[in-house]
């Protein structure tokens, strides 16, 4: 029996007392403890790969460490906030954003006027209450009157700042592994905290102190910056041959968890969404996306002769297993390994002989079978000619009592 604990440390919480690595917050982020440790047993390596960019957390542990490395995603908001963390930001360009941070918390506290543009979110009112959404609103307009005078680092950390009162400031909890909606209960109570000022004053509150903390962290010394490429992690050949020592990935996890779905707020007040419409097209391209149209796309799915075949022992039970349950789910994890076996075949090609390759994932559980991802994702690298093949456990994850986080770590020995 696995008797591993929780090791908050090896998790995103871990992450939110570390300089730029809490900027925003996102649930899936791995540990940038796991990350350093990584590093260090790899001893001297030229060029490090995440082909799952996310947040960016394998890029700016490079970027401070002084390592080279190359991140790609197929979001390119993940791809901007990739950059914008890691990043060097002069002295002036802090200054230069608390100077402007000022105009924009006047312009929160200036209630007259209506409210400017807001983005077209579906359900808007869910997220915020009128006032705030009109606070939140005011404070954007004067961001971007900013940016046209200001230099870009100056507008990329007023806008980390705006993003993090986006979501502070949101009727939503992140008490489980993934974010839902509150009830306004908890809206008011939080507008208590102001005496003056209503919600525009809560708005203003957490403005000031996200800009404070912005602004600390943006002084972290970078050592090296990454490439953050658009890309997709099913095709690496854009890369270079041959480019790569080291490996330090997390793929989307196999629980039909949509990044899209919390990333949703952000990217709709940064113009990379327009409507319902875009948030599901981006989540249908990207591995283990269901967000909206996706899902019944996922339900008329099914593998192509130019699919590659995931030849794993016993993956087909799990597939049948599911289809008892749910036909839809089971498309969907086929639909996953089949898009994982097509990331595993295009990455040797990218590998320099003796590149390591790391892996950090969950398994999953649909009704009463578990998916044992770890297992599966080694059985491919294998069928691709990896060796040295270890998969060891790193926690315990905060939901069913079968579910894990493991690091599959392999070896590129063989020859193209």
């Amino acid at each position: 029996m696995t008797t591993v604990g929780l090791r908050e440390h090896l998790t995103h919480r871990g992450n939110l007392r570390s300089s730029r690595f809490g900027w925003l917050r996102l649930t899936p982020m791995y540990s940038v403890h796991l990350v350093d440790e990584l590093l260090d047993d790899a001893g001297d390596v030229e060029r490090v790969l995440d082909p799952y960019c996310g947040t960016g957390t394998t890029a700016l542990v490079c970027a401070e460490r002084g390592t080279d490395a190359d991140t790609l995603d197929i979001n390119p908001f993940l791809l901007w906030l990739t950059r914008a963390k890691t990043q060097v930001y002069e002295p002036e360009e802090i200054a230069a954003a608390s100077t402007f941070a000022r105009v924009v918390e006047e312009a929160i506290l200036t209630t007259a006027g209506g409210c400017p543009w807001i983005p077209a979110i579906s359900n808007i009112e869910r997220w915020w209450g009128e006032d705030t959404l009109a606070a939140l609103a005011r404070a954007w307009d004067a961001i971007g009157a900013a940016a046209q005078v200001g230099s870009q680092g100056s507008s990329d950390l007023l806008a980390i700042a705006f993003l993090r009162i986006v979501i502070r400031t949101a009727s939503v909890s992140f008490g489980h592994q993934s974010m839902s909606f509150r009830g306004r209960a908890g809206e008011v109570a939080r507008a208590q905290l102001s005496l003056e000022g209503g919600r525009a004053g809560v708005v203003a509150e957490e403005w000031s102190s996200a800009v404070r903390e912005i602004a600390a962290a943006a002084a972290s010394p970078i050592a090296t910056q990454p490439r953050a490429v658009l890309g997709d992690a099913r095709d690496l050949t854009a890369l270079g041959a041959g480019r790569y020592d080291l490996v330090i990935t997390s793929p989307p996890y196999c629980n039909r968890m949509s990044y899209i779905r919390e990333l949703r707020p952000y990217m709709y007040w940064l113009g990379y969404l327009k409507e319902r419409v875009d948030a599901a097209e981006l989540d249908w391209q990207a591995i283990g996306g269901t967000w909206g149209s996706a899902t019944s796309r996922v339900g008329r799915w099914m593998p192509t002769d130019a699919d590659p075949k995931v030849r794993v022992d016993g993956f087909d039970l799990v597939v049948a297993g599911i289809a008892r349950s749910s036909d839809l789910l089971a498309r969907y994890v086929h639909k996953y390994f089949t898009d994982t076996a097509r990331h595993v075949a295009s990455l040797p090609a990218v590998l320099n002989r003796g590149a390591r390759v790391n892996y950090i994932i969950g398994n999953s559980k649909f009704y009463d079978t578990l998916v044992p991802t770890e297992a599966i994702l080694a059985s491919l690298l294998r069928e691709a000619r990896f060796d040295d093949i270890e998969v060891r456990v790193i926690r315990k994850r905060t939901s069913k009592k079968e579910l894990f986080e493991y690091l599959v770590s392999a070896r590129w020995d063989d020859e193209l």
